[in-house]
């Protein structure tokens, strides 16, 4: 149920695994969809471009039809003008795992093509009206409208229908997360390049190539970040996502209100927009665009969810379609296995308790932690700690085809739950550190491309390593993020020696030595740092 990107991801993979299958679906969308249809999630990270390139075998596609993103970008340029003067955090050159910006309508549209191509039944322009699962081993019913009433049934049943979450509603999964974000955002029909506010020639010269339009660029303030992600079909995506507390949803919920909202917060790309009004192509906002949800797999009554159906993080990291891709993984591995004729109903559990732990460690990422987002001083070192996390752990168990290889999951236990505790102890200590700051600005470049083990640990997604060397590389990857827990513990009580930093150093094992690795992360962090940030142009 729900052929928008997860439905027509899953079923080419289920495709994959199952060749003699028989896969259908359902999709209220008619085919061809608008480019820049309006849907969020066009920005892709590492485990998203993996499974789209090679896990799907569409790497050519988003080479010639896609953008290639230039990673992540951040401009703490709340209430400024000058976009030149103000701290940037980025990579001054592409890295070496590739991601991309994604026009959804063009990949969707892409996708739908392939999908009848490979014998899959798409039916776009399909209405689900009711549906009913099977009990005791009874096929589901799916009852819908598309020129006329129709019925099927199925062995297996999969909710990919977005926010609607049918199977979640209809069994009560859903569940406040904790997180509460408003996100709005829009389309605009012209390019909206960040080098345009700037003639400073020493500026644009940071970025080899000069090519600032094709990261996801955030601007960053107190309690929100706004993004602008270029699309392949000519338009350019913009978005507010901000905590509630701190930017209610009713100053932002319109299209006038988020203009004028941005003229305070964000002038220059306020000032950039409205020379573009009239090329707006839509708008909308949702409130409480982050929440949770209890099941996700029955491996006993055979239904699953994937996507948004389930649950969602939040847009900033762009986790999404990670999450797609990590959720089809494991649909597509317990299909696979009943197909067979093996029991699935216990792996259903020991993949929903992963796919719902992966979640929940994300989501400390989030919860509680808008509030630092402008802060100079302490967001581009959570950025680096979040960056090391997700590479040096989740991206591992992608890239290296282990999600669903329990086995290896068992072994490496001890590095996921000590990184998760640890990873909750030190966005807590983020956060009081933020807190308690004086967030003083220096304007420069904090460039993550010249960080020699932040650049090396980009590269190593790219290594194909056998059994016994992904448990080697998780276990030097739990050993990264202590030490780089330890700086953090240095740094913070350098800026405030009364905060409290117990909880961090109590998981902190005693093998481990500061190696420099926030050198060029906080210009505070030593006199070489600060000298290396360029000074006013």
């Amino acid at each position: 149920m729900g052929g928008g990107l997860s439905g027509l991801t899953l079923a080419l993979h289920l495709r994959q695994s199952l060749p003699e299958a028989s896969i259908m679906v359902l999709e209220r969308h008619r085919h061809p969809v608008p480019h820049a249809i309006h849907k969020v999630g066009e920005s892709s990270v590492e485990i998203a471009a993996d499974y789209f390139a090679k896990v799907l075998g569409l790497e050519e596609h988003l080479r010639k039809d896609q953008l290639k993103k230039f990673g992540f970008r951040f401009f703490f340029s709340d209430g400024r003008e000058d976009i030149d003067q103000v701290l940037e955090l980025g990579a001054s050159r592409f890295l070496s795992a590739p991601s991309y910006q994604i026009d959804r309508g063009i990949f969707e549209n892409h996708l739908g093509v392939i999908a009848r191509e490979r014998g899959i039944e798409f039916l776009d322009g399909s209405a689900i009206r009711d549906f009913d699962l099977g009990e005791d081993g009874a096929a589901h019913q799916v009852r819908f409208e598309r020129d006329g009433q129709h019925s099927v049934t199925a062995r297996w049943l999969v909710d990919a229908c977005g926010r609607a979450g049918l199977i979640k509603r209809r069994l009560g999964l859903g569940r406040d997360n904790g997180h509460h974000a408003t996100a709005v955002w829009f389309r605009v029909g012209a390019r909206i390049d960040v080098n345009d506010w700037s003639t400073c020639e020493d500026w644009l010269d940071r970025c080899a190539p000069r090519s600032r339009w094709l990261s996801t660029n955030h601007l960053v303030g107190e309690g929100y970040w706004v993004w602008l992600i270029p699309l392949a079909s000519g338009s350019h995506s913009v978005g507010i996502v901000a905590d509630a507390r701190l930017h209610p949803t009713e100053t932002l919920n319109s299209f006038d209100k988020a203009m004028a909202w941005l003229h305070r917060r964000q002038p220059r790309l306020a000032r950039d927009l409205e020379g573009k009004r009239a090329q707006l192509q839509d708008f909308r906002w949702l409130k409480d665009v982050s929440y949770g949800c209890t099941r996700v797999f029955d491996g006993r009554r055979r239904w699953a969810l994937t996507g948004e159906s389930g649950a969602f993080l939040d847009p900033f990291y762009s986790p999404g379609s990670d999450f797609i891709a990590i959720a089809n993984t494991y649909i597509c591995s317990l299909i696979a296995r009943d197909h067979r004729g093996e029991t699935a109903e216990r792996l259903a559990r020991i993949y929903e308790r992963y796919y719902l732990s992966f979640y929940e460690s994300t989501l400390l990422l989030y919860r509680d932690q808008y509030g630092l987002f402008g802060d100079p001083e302490v967001l581009p070192v959570k950025v680096m700690w979040d960056y090391t996390y997700y590479w040096g752990i989740l991206c591992q168990l992608f890239f290296q085809r282990r999600l669903t290889d329990v086995s290896a999951l068992s072994r490496v236990s001890d590095v996921l739950g000590t990184t998760r505790a640890l990873n909750e102890a030190i966005q807590h200590l983020l956060r009081e550190w933020s807190r308690r700051g004086g967030r003083e600005h220096r304007p420069g470049l904090i460039d993550q491309a010249a960080m020699p083990w932040f650049a090396e640990l980009n590269r190593g997604l790219t290594d194909t390593l056998d059994a016994d060397q992904f448990i080697e590389r998780m276990r030097t990857s739990g050993q990264l993020l202590n030490a780089l827990a330890r700086e953090i513990v240095d740094l913070a009580r350098a800026r405030q020696p009364d905060i409290a930093t117990a909880a961090v150093e109590r998981l902190l094992s005693g093998d481990s030595c500061t190696a420099g690795l926030l050198e060029g992360v906080h210009w505070r962090a030593s006199s070489r740092v600060s000298e290396r940030v360029p000074a006013r142009s």
